[in-house]
Parts: structure tokens; sequence; C-alpha cells
């Protein structure tokens, strides 16, 4: 067998680096495996001709690999495509690596200054498009997502003067309701906050553009049950390869001219673009979405790692098709037979036999994952039907005692901001269950809302938790809905 060898341009003979055209805010698995996976088949089969360069936006993460790899990696596509086997491996010569604007803040704002730059992705996951009053000085790289692309642009705005050509498209990935226009919002609010120029508040209304947009691909990462296959199969140590299912989607609204600066219409790429975005939204991130959220604390609970096993499980499989089926479904308003077709859909690829996606991947930002992806079915559902939905109900609880980071003996895979960790802490410090959840489920900071005022719901996630400290997690669902009055239409 011929020696591995380290991931590098030089080793890879990968031809000379393109103009940066698109600015990546997040370098996490799911942007490498979907939009820059796109850019590099863009640069294949159209005259796009661009490359991307990754902005560090949390403190950890794979920047230090990326860069000592030229920026190079692999995707792997395993899954079923009309029904057989595929299985596809392309080196993505497209990104150049990050950039911590942190530890080099004059590296980052120099790039507000190219005049190739074009596009603005951004996956700081739901939790990342926010408002900090904290960050109220400009002279200061900000800590916020909003707060460092307020300042970039400023710095573009500045060193061109105003010129109206230079304005960028923003094209948002996070899994939030009109991720661009709230984007756009909290970059308002930060020229505000810092008092800058109205005519640079003209110029990001006029000249900018913020797309909202819907993402669709199961992208679980680094393949850690099989990578040396991998490294086999291609000859170099790739330490960053990143698995995905072959299905994807992009559904972008925007403007005309977004169409020509991202030329899919000349590949099979799968990008749609429309005025109608919430028909897409709605579907995915309540049913695929919000099925993964609401299937991850029951199912790490009781002990299963991967979607996939978790799905075949007879409990939490059964769980989660009955949630989806009788508890999310009914509260949609598009037809049923659509909508049940595509959940079919959505249980084949999470049964996808080639990836193994890691729950504890899921579970990272958990409680804002179900607050955008879960709780809108909840409360439609019990506006609808007069009650509660038992199995998102329990997946509730399930999440407040996954976030006390342990059960059973047992340590659990909590990975979310330190607030909101802090928060579950000392809610579980009060010891008594009836306590904790009523302090929780009051948090607005956490659900948007005061869950106090959901009919019906405090005393329910109190029943489970409690049922919880004894049982297994199947007896304790079984227990709960015995004892309480749910409606099933």
């Amino acid at each position: 067998m011929p020696e591995l060898k380290p991931l590098n341009r030089t080793l890879a003979g990968v031809p000379t680096r393109r103009p940066v055209k698109v600015l990546q805010f997040g370098g996490g698995n799911f942007l490498r495996g979907f939009a820059d996976w796109m850019v590099d088949i863009l640069n294949e089969r159209t005259d796009f001709d661009g490359d991307v360069q990754i902005v560090q936006s949390i403190g950890r993460g794979n920047a230090a690999l990326l860069n000592e790899q030229d920026g190079l990696y692999h995707v792997v596509l395993n899954g079923l495509v009309n029904g057989k086997s595929h299985r596809e491996i392309r080196l993505i010569t497209c990104v150049r690596g990050f950039v911590n604007p942190a530890a080099e803040p004059d590296r980052f704002l120099e790039m507000a200054t190219s005049p190739d730059l074009e596009i603005i992705f951004s996956n700081t996951t739901e939790a990342g498009i926010a408002f900090d009053p904290k960050d109220s000085d400009p002279t200061t790289i900000p800590n916020t997502f909003p707060g460092k692309l307020t300042l970039f642009l400023y710095h573009r705005y500045r060193h061109f003067g105003g010129d109206t050509g230079k304005g960028l498209t923003i094209i948002p990935c996070e899994l939030i309701e009109r991720n661009g226009a709230v984007l756009k919002e909290m970059i308002t609010r930060y020229i505000a906050l810092w008092k800058l120029e109205k005519e640079f508040l003209s110029w990001v209304d006029n000249h900018t553009t913020f797309c909202n947009t819907l993402v669709d691909r199961i992208v679980p990462g680094f393949p850690q049950e099989n990578y040396q296959e991998i490294w086999r199969e291609t000859g170099f140590k790739d330490r960053l390869v990143v698995t995905a299912e072959p299905y994807h989607l992009f559904v972008i609204d925007g403007p005309p001219h977004v169409q020509q600066l991202l030329p899919t219409r000349d590949t099979d790429l799968n990008v749609v673009f429309t005025d109608d975005l919430d028909r897409y939204r709605t579907r995915k991130v309540r049913i695929l979405n919000g099925g993964h959220t609401c299937l991850t604390p029951v199912a790490l609970l009781h002990g299963i790692a991967t979607v996939r096993e978790a799905v075949e499980h007879p409990f939490t499989g059964s769980f989660l098709e009955q949630a989806l089926r009788r508890e999310i479904i009914p509260t949609m308003a598009s037809p049923e037979e659509e909508l049940v077709e595509y959940m079919d859909t959505v249980l084949d690829r999470f049964r996808n036999p080639y990836i193994r996606h890691e729950l504890a991947s899921i579970a990272l930002n958990s409680v804002s994952k179900f607050r955008v992806r879960v709780l809108p079915s909840l409360l439609a559902y019990q506006e609808r039907f007069g009650a509660l939905p038992e199995r998102l109900v329990f997946s509730l609880a399930c999440l407040i005692q996954f976030y006390r980071g342990e059960w059973r003996g047992r340590e659990l895979p909590v990975n979310d901001e330190s607030r909101v960790v802090d928060i579950f802490h000392e809610a579980w410090s009060l010891g008594d269950e009836s306590k904790v959840a009523s302090q929780l489920l009051a948090q607005k900071d956490l659900w948007g809302m005061n869950l106090h005022g959901v009919a019906g719901l405090v005393p329910l996630v109190v029943a489970f938790l409690r049922l919880l400290q004894n049982q297994s997690v199947p007896d304790a669902f079984a227990a709960g809905i015995r004892t309480a009055n749910f409606s099933k239409p």
C-alpha cells in the first residue's frame, strides 16, 4: 500500500488559487459540506472562478487544521439516489483557510477592501444572529457575528467612499425564519448603537442585498468510524474530511442579480430561487430539523448514539414517527399527503446506512434549536386541539433533564453557550423537579416567551421529569401519558 501523504496544495497538485469572491462566517461541517461544496462545483462547471475565505466565528474549531491543509479537504457523499447506492468523493479546492478576527483584526478588515469580494455566507447556528449591547465600541472587533459583519461593511463603505457598486450580497444559512431580514435588523441596531453616519445606513439599505434562505442537507462531518479507509482511498491524511448525504436543497429568496452571482442553472445543483420561501422552510424546519431536535434528547437519555440507530430502535423510532405524523404534521397548512410524503423521505434519509450522524453533534445549542424547530409545533398543536402533544412535551422534559449534564450516573454531551448552561445548572441546583421546571420554563431568554402561559405545560413537564428520575425513558413516557389528558387527533 502506498504511503499516505499529508494533504496540502503542493502534494495534491492543486492549481493556482482564484480570486476570493466569498467571505464565509463559520467553517463547521455544514458549510464545508454544503456551500463550499457548491462553490467548488461552480468553479468546475461554470465561469464562477472564485475562492472562499472563512472567518473564524468561535474560539474553537478546525481553524489550525484547515490552515495546515492549505484549505483542502474531501467531501464524501454516501447514500441512496433513486433507490440505488451512491458514493462520491470530491477534493474541495476553493477554500483559502481561516482568519481569526480577534487575533488578526487588520487582516480581517483588509478583506473588506477587496474589489473581488461579492458574497457573504454564514452559519453561526440559530443563536449566532444576535445583538449584544456590550459590543459598544466600533474601534475593536465585536464579539457577535452581526457586530463583526457591521464593522466589516463599514470598513468597506469607508474604503470605497460609499461606492454604490461595492455593496455585497449576504446569504445567511442559519435556520431561523427570515434569516436575512433578521441579520439586517441586527446590523441596523449596531449602526444606531455606534452612531454611524446616516449615509452608511442608506448604503446598507439600498446597496447591500440580504437574502432569506433555506438549507437542507444532512452533514454528519468527520467519519470517525472509517476515516482510515477514506484516507487509503484518497492517498491523503485528511483530518478534516466531511461526510454528507447526496441529497441537498438550497432555497434562496433574493433579487434577480443573485442568480447571476451564483450561476447554478448551468449545473445539476438543487438550488431554487423563489419568492415563496415559507412553504419550503416550514416543511423542512418542522419535519426534518424538528424531527432531529425532538428525537435527540430522548435518544441520548436512552443511551443511543446515532440518528440511524435511533430511527431503527423500536421505541425511539416509533416515538419519532408518531411525533411527526400525529403532532407536527397536523399543525401545518400544506396538504397532508405532501407532508407525509416528505416525512417518509426524511425518515429514509435518517436511515442512511452510509452515514454515522452522531446525536451528540445535533445536540449542539439544543435549546435555541428547540425554540425554533419544535416549540412552534407544540404551541400550534395546543392552539388547534386545546391540549398538549405528548411526545413534544416529553421531548421538552428530556431536554431539561439532558441539560443537567448527567443522568443516572452517565455524563451527557451538553454543548451550548456558557450562559445557557449556567441557567440550567442554577435551576437544577434547586433540587425539586417542580422548582426546576417552573424556573426554566419562565425564561424568556431561552424560549422567546414565558412558557407558564401555555395551559397545562408546567405540570406535565414536572410529571415527566419526576418519572425520569426513577424509570427508563420508555417507561417514563408510558407512565406519563397514562396519567395525562393528551389529545390525539
